[in-house]
């Protein structure tokens, strides 16, 4: 039985020297120093002893167990060491490597123009306000003094989502909501995205943005909007820009004006850009309506005021002398990283 000990011993010294992992090393004590063991297999066969023996082959057994759990535990401890090692030795930081690149992301030209504006318009006083995109007929046409027949309505210019649902075919719908909840005086500009039924070219698109503005007060005249509008398109395009109004119509405002700038690009000599008229058509305004007015309660025989609408897609590319409205809504990178 000694002999047997001391080879069991000696074959579980060896296996716990090669073991490889914690894996090997938990079913090497549990082949030699578990339940069902080899070496507790050797205490239950010390039956057969005479009683002489018994005492001195227990103290051998026992000493070869503590000598195999001792072997166990600092192989366990010496696997354990390496595992950390190496998984430090992976995760090591060369401090003197150059760092990564990391992209950042930056205002969209549209947005960068548009806070321009609005950084412009709250110096001046204005509100900045939010309107839905789906709209009614009601707020859209109705109340903007668009009569049922006006080529305006007709279903080639406008999304119709069902008998008194569209998308919004311009800003102005804020206007009617405004007037409607507040009493004047009024000075607000509302922007946003507005939908109109155009075929995709360099000049126009089925989505666009707009900037609406409205000022309802006592005494409000042309010269009040000429004056806000002289101080926004040299604020915009630069101190020398000139502003040339010109007769229009529109159903909400009367009279109504089409709104020009010299050509930023040529300085108003006339060029490519401008065709030769040395001047760049930037919005249409007017003073509102007394139809409107009314219609909104508001008595126009007490107040008046003057809105505009500002195409800001427009405004952009003229801004940055972007020949093509497309480039704005394709998200490029090639083209975005430009500003």
């Amino acid at each position: 039985m000694k002999e047997k000990l001391e080879a069991i011993k000696a074959a579980a010294v060896n296996a716990v020297k090669n073991a490889a992992d914690e894996k090997q090393i938990e079913e090497l004590r549990v082949a030699y120093l578990g339940k069902k063991g080899e070496l507790t297999a050797i205490l239950k066969q010390m039956g057969g002893l005479s009683p002489e023996e018994r005492p001195k082959m227990g103290q051998l057994v026992n000493e070869a167990k503590s000598y195999v759990e001792g072997l166990v535990s600092k192989k366990r401890e010496e696997i354990k060491q390496k595992a950390t090692e190496l998984k430090l030795k992976a995760e090591t930081i060369d401090i003197t490597m150059p760092a990564k690149k990391r992209e950042t992301g930056k205002l969209h030209p549209l947005n960068t123009v548009l806070d321009d504006m609005i950084d412009i318009f709250q110096s001046m006083g204005f509100d900045v306000l939010d309107g839905p995109e789906v709209e009614t007929d009601h707020y859209n046409f109705e109340c903007l003094n668009v009569p049922a027949d006006h080529p305006a309505r007709d279903m080639q210019d406008t999304f119709y989502l069902g008998e008194n649902l569209i998308l919004r075919t311009q800003t102005s719908a804020a206007q009617i909501r405004t007037m409607e909840t507040r009493k004047p005086p009024i000075r607000i500009i509302c922007p946003g995205r507005v939908f109109r039924a155009d075929e995709v070219d360099a000049t126009h698109s089925p989505v666009f943005h707009q900037i609406e503005g409205l000022v309802v007060d006592k005494g409000i005249t042309m010269c009040d909007l000429k004056g806000v509008l002289e101080q926004f398109a040299r604020e915009i395009y630069g101190p020398d820009t000139e502003v040339k109004f010109r007769p229009s119509f529109f159903p909400f405002t009367e009279p109504s004006v089409e709104v020009d700038v010299t050509c930023s690009e040529c300085g108003g000599k006339g060029c490519r850009v401008c065709k030769g008229s040395g001047w760049i058509e930037i919005l249409g305004a007017g003073m509102v309506h007394p139809n409107v007015l009314r219609m909104c309660g508001i008595d126009p025989e007490v107040y008046s005021g003057f809105a505009f609408g500002i195409g800001l897609d427009r405004l952009t590319t003229t801004r940055y002398k972007i020949s093509d409205i497309r480039l704005l809504f394709e998200n490029d990178k090639r083209f975005l990283e430009q500003f």
